[in-house]
């Protein structure tokens, strides 16, 4: 990241078959590759909510690995809420489904 390029904040839920196939450990495994920090967690509703923060182009390629899950998933919809970072994160944690977010 450099002083042009400020780092931004995805917010993303994940629908479809997401739950029970490894695909949090999949977004953090992703979120490590590309240097994110954030969370990702399980709610209630059936779907994974992560939330990231980096450069966006890192967040884009972060967004794609999601998007493609892994084997046994099938993502059908993913939301994204953009805004700027807000650097609470010093790591990226898998969380339970009853986190109460930032």
């Amino acid at each position: 990241m450099t002083p042009e390029t400020p780092p931004r904040r995805v917010a993303a839920v994940v629908h479809g078959r997401v739950q029970g196939v490894g695909f949090r450990f999949h977004v953090a495994r992703a979120a490590a590759r590309h240097g994110i920090t954030g969370w990702v967690a399980n709610e209630s509703r059936g779907t994974v909510r992560a939330v990231g923060e980096a450069a966006e182009d890192d967040l884009r390629a972060w967004l794609e690995e999601i998007r493609a899950g892994p084997r046994g998933a099938a993502v059908t919809r993913v939301d994204e809420e953009w805004s700027a970072a807000t650097g609470t994160f010093d790591d990226f944690d898998i969380r339970s489904g009853t986190h109460s977010g930032d």
